[in-house]
């Protein structure tokens, strides 16, 4: 039987039934106030009502616990899946779903070689350190589809990036990568064995394509990648007033970029070194941008473009390279730098890092990429010398 009680705002009424408690004190019904039918207290045995509802309240409280606990599981199966490599071929994964999820560092090697030097290995491991939730893509002219299994056992380099969870290794396909940039029609009228520079002006308008259809930072495969860039449009200065193509960084269809692409075509003369890379950069930089000088360890800025300081990436500049492989009595400490560019074109793999020498190359392989130093320098030296050994 529902009864009709007053509820303390001025007006209103509600309809309720019997309170389920009786009074010891008196007969009848005990009458308490509600607020609105939702509000009704317990119709049966009011007085387990607080027991009940702290109860209720302790199992939606477990539930909701459980209820994140598997989301959160869920995103890490996610993410575990989209940053683990497997060979293409049993994964199914294309460059293109892996570029599409953005914020990509991307590598080239342009070379037929399959086995990543230590220094290549050391750039990828390091940048995957330190951008753990971006993916890191190394694309291989000389890799095909087919040989992706074959690499992970005959090559020590190839295994161990491939183990990374955030590093993806795909063959470069330049007529693919070129699709729907300006830089098709070139590629498709250029005869490479003519080329002299072939390596490097290929490298160079990979670089812009995948840069301009995708997004992130192209890193050259001797960069050290030590802090994360903090900057989303950038171009690096070399000096005052010169720009490098060894890193930079844009989102998607930026006009720069496309620009860039224009004038590469435009310009093209392969038979001068950097005029499809740095020198490009830097005449279109100009054109948008008038260019000062640096005074100190601040950047520059023009057009929504950041362009970095050169401390950023090259604190140790081309003409004094050989200082990576040479002992300090102070280590530099690098605190303005993001990633450190060794000039591995100046070397032409002159110079390596070898276990024990104590130069400042080899303190950084053991800050920033610790599995290529193992795995790379003081395991191989140690092979060869028990195979030498052997051989006596």
């Amino acid at each position: 039987m529902l009864q009709t009680v007053w509820v303390p705002s001025p007006g209103s009424w509600a309809l309720r039934e019997p309170d389920c408690h009786r009074d010891g004190k008196q007969a009848g019904w005990k009458c308490r106030f509600v607020r609105s039918i939702s509000q009704h207290p317990c119709p049966r045995h009011y007085c387990r009502c607080p027991r009940k509802s702290r109860m209720l309240k302790k199992i939606q409280i477990c539930l909701c616990f459980f209820f994140l606990s598997g989301i959160l599981y869920e995103i890490s199966l996610l993410s575990s899946f989209f940053f683990s490599y497997m060979p293409m071929s049993q994964q199914f994964l294309t460059p293109e779903q892996i570029l599409n999820l953005g914020k990509s560092i991307i590598f080239l090697e342009t070379t037929e070689r399959l086995e990543p030097p230590p220094l290549v290995s050391c750039s990828v491991e390091s940048a995957a350190r330190i951008y753990q939730d971006r993916p890191i893509i190394l694309f291989m002219k000389g890799l095909t589809n087919d040989t992706a299994f074959d690499l992970n056992s005959r090559y020590a380099a190839f295994s161990l990036l491939s183990s990374m969870k955030n590093v993806f290794i795909f063959p470069l396909q330049m007529e693919t990568v070129f699709q729907e940039t300006p830089l098709l029609q070139w590629y498709n009228q250029v005869v490479p064995e003519q080329e002299k520079n072939w390596v490097h002006v290929s490298s160079d308008a990979s670089r812009l394509a995948l840069i301009w259809k995708y997004g992130g930072i192209y890193m050259d495969t001797d960069v050290i990648s030590i802090r994360p860039i903090p900057e989303e449009s950038f171009l690096a200065a070399q000096k005052s007033r010169f720009s490098s193509n060894g890193i930079f960084g844009f989102p998607a269809r930026h006009k720069f970029i496309w620009d860039c692409m224009e004038n590469f075509v435009l310009k093209y003369n392969g038979n001068i070194w950097g005029n499809q890379g740095p020198f490009l950069m830097t005449r279109m930089l100009k054109t948008i941008c008038n260019l000062t000088d640096f005074k100190g360890t601040e950047d520059h800025s023009c057009q929504n473009i950041s362009f970095l300081n050169p401390q950023r990436f090259y604190p140790i500049p081309y003409p004094a390279w050989g200082r990576y492989y040479t002992v300090w009595d102070k280590s530099p400490n690098f605190n303005h730098s993001y990633a450190l560019h060794l000039w591995n074109f100046m070397n032409h793999n002159r110079k390596v890092v070898v276990a024990g020498s104590n130069t400042l190359a080899e303190k950084l392989y053991k800050a920033y990429c610790p599995t290529t130093y193992k795995d790379l320098i003081q395991n191989a030296e140690l092979r060869d010398f028990t195979g030498s050994e052997d051989d006596v």
